[in-house]
Formats: C-alpha cells, sequence, structure tokens
C-alpha cells in the first residue's frame, strides 16, 4: 500500500513542520555561547560582595547569580602586562610585554596565540570597546573597536554601553565583546555623570587596610577610589540591562575582573596582595549560583575557558586550567601553589621580582636584595601624595613603619602568613621556625622558573634587566636587550 493511501497530504505537511521545529531547536541547542567579558582600571576586591565597605549592587547581583572567586590573581600588576597576559595565556616573562605599552615595551612576537584570534578562527565575532593598551596591536585583530583610548577623563560614558548595544544587536554570530572600563584608575573624580549619587568622604570611610596607615590624605583618596567603584557599578548595571534587552542575556557567560590592584601605597606596581589580588566573577548560563570559591585561580585560566565556552580545544601552550568545572559546581584537582611576578612599569621603577603563594604562605623573591627600589619612591612622591613621607609615616604604627622600610630596601625574601598577617606587614624569612615553609617555597618557585623558561632564574640576569632600564632613564624607548636573554617556550 502506497504511502499516500495511509497518510493524509495534511499529516505529510505536519511532519515535515515538526521535523523543521525540531532540526531548527536542536541547531539552536548547539550555538555556542557568547562571551560579555568587563575590564575595569586599577581596582582590587574593593567591592560588596567580597565584604568592602561601598555599595555595588550590581557586581553584588551578578556575584549571586554565578560564582565569586576569592583568590583570584594578575601575573602581574601593571595594565598592559596583566592585559596581554589574559589575553595570550603567558605570563610577562614568556610574551614579552613586561611593561607599559605607553613606553614602548612590547610582545616579543605578533603570532603567538590570543583570544581574539583563535575565537575568532572559530566563527566567532570578536569586539572591544575601550583601550587595548599591548603592542602591536596588529596581533588582537578585533572585527569591532569603539573608544579606543585609555579616557582617563571619563567623557562620554554612555558611548561605552551604547556602542556595545550597537555591536551585541548586529551579531548574528557568536560573539566575544572585551568592554574595558577605566575607573578606577587615576585620577580619583569623585563625580562624573553625577554618579555616584552619594559620593564619600574621608570622613566616612577609613584608608585601604593593606597600606596600613589611617591618615586623613590616604582616607580621602580611599573614599574618592570607592566613589569610582560605585560608578563603574553603575556603568556595568547599563551594560548588563542592555544585554537582557537584546535577548542574548541566557545564551551569553558574564566575565568580570579588575587588571590589577588599586593605585595606593602597596598596591598597583608591586608584588603585595594589594596589587596583584583582584575581584573575578563569572555568570554561566545553567551553571550553579551564589558561589564563593577558594581556589586559587589566575586570569590565565581566562584563556582555555573561553575556549571550553566556544567548544574549541585548548593550546597546549597554555599555562592556565579552565574555570568550567568550578564553575559548574564540581572540585576538581587543582593548583597547590600560584605564581606572579614584576619587571617594571614605566621607566621609573624597574625591579625584578617572582612570588609564589601557596593556601597560606607567600614568598616574595628579590633577586636585586640590597639596592634600593626604585618603585617606593615613585609611588611615595609627590606626584600621588601631598603629604611628605615622613608625616604618612608619623601616622603607621611601628610594624607597619618597618615594613615600608622593608619595601623601599627589599631583602632576598620575604614570607608573610596570610592568614595571621593578610596585608603582610610582619615578614617572617627570618624566623628558625619558618624555615621548613621558606625552603618548601623556594623550591616550588625555582621549578616554576625553569617549566617557564624564566630567565630571571639566574639573579646576573635580574641585574641585567635592572642595570639595562635605569641606563635607559625615563626616555620612552623600546626594551631592546630584553628579549636576547629571555626564553619563550
Amino acid at each position: 500500500m502506497s504511502l499516500s493511501k495511509v497518510v493524509s497530504p495534511v499529516a505529510v505537511l505536519l511532519f515535515f513542520l515538526m521535523g523543521l521545529s525540531l532540526w531548527g531547536q536542536a541547531s539552536e541547542s548547539k550555538k555556542k555561547p557568547n562571551i560579555l567579558f568587563i575590564v575595569s582600571e586599577d581596582n582590587g576586591p574593593e567591592i560588596g560582595c567580597y565584604g568592602a565597605p561601598v555599595k555595588t549592587p550590581h557586581l553584588d547581583k551578578l556575584a549571586a547569580q554565578g560564582t565569586l572567586f576569592r583568590n583570584a590573581y594578575v601575573p602581574q600588576a601593571g595594565c598592559s602586562q596583566s592585559r596581554a597576559a589574559f589575553l595570550t595565556g603567558l605570563y610577562p616573562h614568556q610574551n614579552g610585554q613586561i611593561g607599559l605599552a605607553t613606553w614602548k615595551y612590547a610582545m616579543y612576537s605578533g603570532k603567538v596565540k590570543n583570544v581574539v584570534k583563535t575565537l575568532g578562527k572559530e566563527g566567532y565575532r570578536t569586539g572591544i570597546i575601550g583601550k587595548l593598551h599591548i603592542n602591536p596591536k596588529s596581533a588582537f585583530p578585533f572585527d569591532f573597536e569603539a573608544i579606543p583610548s585609555a579616557n582617563f577623563s571619563r567623557r562620554d560614558m554612555a558611548a561605552y554601553v551604547e556602542n556595545a548595544a550597537k555591536f551585541i544587536k548586529q551579531s548574528d554570530k557568536p560573539f566575544y565583546l572585551q568592554v574595558n572600563y577605566p575607573d578606577a584608575h587615576r585620577p580619583f573624580i569623585k563625580t562624573v555623570d553625577k554618579l555616584p549619587i552619594k559620593p564619600l568622604t574621608g570622613k566616612d570611610v577609613d584608608a585601604i587596610p593593606y597600606m596600613g596607615i589611617n591618615h586623613s590624605e590616604l582616607r580621602q583618596q580611599t573614599a574618592d577610589y570607592y566613589n569610582c567603584m560605585m560608578r563603574l557599578d553603575s556603568y556595568i548595571g547599563d551594560l548588563l540591562r542592555a544585554l537582557e534587552a537584546s535577548g542574548k542575556a541566557r545564551d551569553t557567560v558574564v566575565v568580570y575582573i579588575g587588571d590589577h590592584g588599586a593605585d595606593l601605597l602597596r598596591g598597583k606596581r608591586t608584588s603585595y596582595e594589594g596589587g596583584v589580588k583582584i575581584p573575578m566573577i563569572i555568570r554561566w548560563p545553567g551553571a550553579k549560583s551564589g558561589q564563593k570559591r577558594k581556589e586559587l585561580v589566575t586570569t590565565l585560566d581566562l584563556f582555555p575557558t573561553f575556549c571550553e565556552i566556544a567548544g574549541v580545544q585548548i593550546p597546549k601552550s597554555l599555562l592556565g586550567q579552565s574555570l568550567k568545572p568550578i564553575i559548574h559546581g564540581a572540585s576538581p584537582k587543582w593548583r597547590n601553589y600560584l605564581f606572579t611576578e614584576f619587571h617594571v612599569h614605566s621607566n621609573h621603577n624597574p625591579w625584578p621580582q617572582r612570588t609564589v603563594r601557596g593556601p597560606r604562605y607567600k614568598l616574595i623573591y628579590n633577586p636585586l636584595a640590597g639596592e634600593v627600589n626604585p618603585g617606593y619612591a615613585f609611588t611615595m612622591g609627590k606626584k600621588f601624595f601631598e603629604a611628605p613621607e615622613a608625616e604618612l609615616m608619623a601616622a603607621a604604627p611601628e610594624q607597619v613603619q618597618a615594613a615600608y622600610g622593608l619595601m623601599k630596601q627589599p631583602p632576598r625574601y620575604e614570607l608573610y602568613d596570610l592568614k595571621e598577617d593578610p596585608y603582610e606587614f610582619k615578614n617572617l624569612a627570618q624566623d628558625p621556625a619558618q624555615a621548613k615553609t621558606l625552603g618548601r617555597l623556594r623550591s616550588e618557585l625555582t621549578s616554576w622558573q625553569k617549566r617557564t623558561g624564566d630567565a630571571l632564574l639566574d639573579p646576573a640576569m635580574a641585574q641585567k634587566l635592572f642595570s639595562l632600564i635605569r641606563e635607559a632613564g625615563t626616555a620612552k624607548r623600546q626594551a631592546l636587550g630584553y628579549k636576547s636573554f629571555m626564553q619563550i617556550r
């Protein structure tokens, strides 16, 4: 019997339409998620959901909907260095971006694998709003670019969300959009666009604890830094509402980080927690919500995470681990030690350093022990503070004064118990009771330097780098010579 005698033409049409519908659903289910990557300038975890005395309702909500990482770090506390690291998945000593792009520091090669190229080849439409700040710019072939300046004056801030909404609406393919906000970079502007609505003053807050000095000027700077954070939160709220209005929020993984710590004493341009510890919040639709995870994570983990989101094979050259299992509530085998470094920011402050931290203890290695760290005078000077150093020190407890003295002329090793001393004021490196801990961390650090091809494994190379930059003075120039002794793996 023929099919036409069993099934009516209407039924055949219905089956056909049902098939199209199911095929469409299957195709939609296979669509790769979008990625909205939000990066803010110069701020650590001074956000309400991290326990800071500042109102950030939109970021708090994002954390409640996703995963908050309590121990997230950047490889180096500098803008270009941090950004090149998370986009390449390599430490600065591996990709070459050891100092600011403004000062002509650059990656060794534009051919190194990076997030933009990798996702672009996999069919993603890529965009950036705000500065890139990495050399060479050509290494990152974004499909869409807007507001390429640093915009530290915070002009036309509405343009950020306007461009983002335009990009999201026009993206028929899965998209990767990186939005870079200028807050909370210096200058700490009290209000912009009448935000925050109720700005704080120095009478409302104490200075950030890791500075250890509750001087009136530091309280006012802390207040204005918090004002920047509250304004940033408002802008991020606008961005997330634009994403929701686009109808694509359910298909978009949202990632938020600060690019390094605040530009305050013992923050930016240092290897202390105030410099390298950052906020990291990830909302992945369908994943577990409301998590506060304690694993040691690094922004080097973002590249492999983005690969997992996109269904892309993770390049073998990457050192990070995908955060996907953590975000989805699992407890995978994870790293016991995390590493950071420092080289130079502008040519005012070369100071090679390497650090390692475990669950409790942290070791900072200063290969130029005995030299005066030029970064100390740069940060403590009139550029940032009206009060003279002597006045600031007079307001500090004795232990804090000693910590600043150690920062000015560091010893070979600094060892801190982050459980008992989270702000790193008491160096335990000479404590006989901590000799075993010191030895273990030294061994872990040396092993990491060997694995990553770190030229500073040889202290003579640290002196060579230091001398090279000091001899160049503050003139803008390419960091020629560094490549000659830095190894790439």
